[in-house]
């Protein structure tokens, strides 16, 4: 049976960038292919934001990796939906990062798990697989 889910931002770099901090749980979930996995348009943002302000090196410049990544990891991208910016306004504010409460509230939404080691989404109600 396949599971459907959607990648935190470090799930997703973390898993591109083959590290050994993704649990092996997580990397077994994104890698079996009937899996469809998801990484948020918002945590893609993230990263963008980050390396352009020298707050996260990539190996590669953002419009090759990304992108590259993403085909060859057969990673879909989920876009932000007026439904998803209309949960995200009437969630708690029990976390200030803007990026997780939206992955939070897209994950709401779209009713799937969330690929993360950041126990902060569990205030959500979100399904976290880890």
């Amino acid at each position: 049976m396949s599971t459907r889910a959607l990648l935190d931002t470090h799930s997703f770099l973390w898993f591109i960038g083959g590290s050994e901090r993704l649990s092996p749980r997580a990397r077994t979930l994104i890698e079996a292919r009937e899996n469809p996995i998801l990484v948020s348009v918002a945590g893609l943002w993230e990263i963008a934001i980050k390396n352009g302000i020298g707050k996260l090196a990539l190996d590669r410049p953002f419009a090759e990796l990304i992108p590259e990544q993403l085909e060859r990891q057969q990673i879909g991208v989920l876009g932000i939906e007026l439904r998803h910016l209309d949960a995200l306004t009437r969630l708690p504010q029990h976390h200030r990062d803007p990026f997780d409460r939206l992955i939070a509230a897209q994950a709401l939404t779209e009713e799937v798990p969330v690929i993360s080691v950041d126990p902060a989404l569990d205030a959500y109600g979100v399904q976290r697989l880890w």
